[in-house]
Order: C-alpha cells, then structure tokens, then sequence
C-alpha cells in the first residue's frame, strides 16, 4: 500500500538517501555502530528529512534500542515523568546505549522541556536524545545547551537531482520543455521535499508530466502585487481565492514567494524595505494562526497602504 505512495517510497532507506550539504553528509556519514554520540537537534523546516535522519541513526547506524515519542501529540509534563523517564533510566539488554527520539520537540509545553532537561543530564549514562524542530526558537536554551545542533538544509539543485530520479524510476515521459516546470515545481515547494513529492505524484497522475499550474504562479503574484498597489485590496483577494488551485491553497508559500517578488521590483528602497517587513511580519504569524486565507488578506490589507 506504501508504495502506492511516493513519499513513502521514495523515503531515505540509508544516510547516503539523506539530502544535505557537503559537510554535513561527511559528517553524519562517518558514524558507525561504535560511534559515540552526543544528545542531537536537528533543527529545519517541515519536510526536510529530520525524522528520516533521527530513525536511520537509531536503526541503520547505531542499531540500537529506542523510543520514538511525537512530542507536538503527547506534549505534556506526564509523557516526560512517566515514558521517557521509564525508558531511560533502564539499560538496554545488550549494553549499547539507548535512544529516545522526540519528533517536534518545539511542541513541548515549557514545563515538559524544563523535566526534560534534568531527565537528560540524569541518565547521560546510558541513555542519548535525538530532539528534532520546526523552530530552534521554541526549544529552551538548556535544552539547546546540551546537544549538537545541526541546521539541516540541502541546495535546489540536490532536490532537483532527487525528483529527477525519481521520475526516470517510475518511467514518467518528460519532455524536453518540461525541465522549468519542474523546476519552477520544486522552487515553490523548496526546501520542503515531501511537498515536492506530493506534487509531483500528482502531475504525474497519467503517467505523463502535466504541470499547468505552475506556469501561473509567478503571474498570481505580480497580479496581486499590482491590484495592492492601486489600492485594490478586495479584488486582490478575491483574485486569489479564484486562484488558489494554482497554489494548492498554501498561503504561507505565496507568502514566501511575494516576499521574493518584492525583492525584484522596482520601487523605492524604503517603500520596499517597508514591504518586505510587513510580510514577513505575516509569514511569521502564519505558523499561529487558524485561517491561512485571512492572514494573507490581512498583509495585502497592508501592502495597499504602503
């Protein structure tokens, strides 16, 4: 049934799978089941691979005992009293040492990583953390103090490179002409690689490479762009909801990519700088809120007053 889905079976099945940079595949790729490690955070966007790496340190590498825990699900004090401390204060049969990944730790309440703190100094001994992030900034400074962190990022091309392969595995006819749509594709998604997946499994629906929304995307933004500069905020909106299918209803990415437009135009540099904080003051808030759509309304709202 997974196979059905490319996401799932297109998930690294080693580190070499991995997309990083240079220097941290050399890194990650020099550990072996001897490897003495430290506790780690992996900190990065969602769909980067951060679950993927933590599980293949913990089966492939290290070969060893572990918990997984999703800490944005069971994000409370009791998970830290009651299954990690049960899970760490006992040795492992074999005498390895024993790992607990917390998948989304950001998402721990600040009474649960104040427990985790002490619970991972305690059993040092036996017993190492693999913490992974959204946002570093939600993590609380002690915890960060007592790992590794590692900003795992890879380059547009490394995605590129994957999806390519992925479609030459699936036998997917492409077209010479096809090459910008799929890079304009992945661009969107990036650095969010499941997304990119996702997408492409969905062009490839007839087993032949059909991208038509893509070629829209940049033509949304500059028609946004251009009703909020003459002041026509509520036909800008109304524009976008027509259009959403084009974005697949991701706002925070149109968010990302008018933000990069702004960059290009030709206005004044302060009326410019004033633009890009006001939206990237929304795509902030974008991880808060509850309606994706109105938040990016609200920024246009401000954009036509600049």
């Amino acid at each position: 049934m997974f196979d059905s889905l490319w996401v799932e079976k297109y998930r690294p099945k080693s580190l070499q799978d991995i997309l990083l940079t240079e220097e941290l595949g050399e890194y990650f790729n020099t550990l072996n089941e001897d490897s003495e490690i430290s506790n780690l955070l992996f900190v990065g966007t969602p769909g980067i691979g951060k679950t993927s790496l933590a599980r293949l340190i913990t089966n492939s590498v290290l070969k060893c005992q572990y918990l997984y825990i999703n800490a944005s699900d069971e994000n409370g004090i009791d998970t830290i009293r009651h299954k990690v401390v049960s899970f760490a204060q006992t040795r492992s049969v074999d005498g390895k040492i024993k790992v607990i990944i917390l998948d989304e730790v950001d998402g721990l309440t600040q009474d649960a990583q104040r427990a985790l703190r002490n619970t991972m100094e305690e059993y040092a001994g036996n017993t190492r953390f693999i913490l992974t992030a959204n946002y570093k900034y939600r993590v609380i400074e002690p915890i960060q103090s007592r790992c590794q962190s590692f900003d795992l990022t890879f380059t547009l091309d490394q995605c590129l490179d994957r999806i390519n392969h992925i479609l030459k595995v699936e036998s997917v006819e492409v077209s010479d002409g096809d090459q910008g749509r799929i890079r304009e594709m992945v661009r969107s998604a990036y650095p969010d690689m499941r997304q990119a997946i996702n997408n492409l499994q969905k062009s490839c629906a007839t087993g032949k490479l059909t991208i038509h929304e893509q070629k829209q995307f940049s033509e949304i933004i500059e028609n946004i762009y251009t009703l909020c500069q003459s002041n026509h905020a509520l036909k800008a909106r109304k524009y976008m909801i027509q259009n959403e299918e084009a974005f697949s209803g991701d706002y925070p990415c149109l968010l990302r990519e008018l933000f990069n437009y702004i960059e290009t135009v030709d206005v004044d540099d302060n009326v410019k700088r004033t633009q890009m904080l006001v939206v990237s003051e929304y795509l902030y808030r974008s991880s808060h809120v509850l309606d994706q759509e109105i938040n990016f309304f609200s920024c246009l709202l401000d954009l036509s007053k600049s």
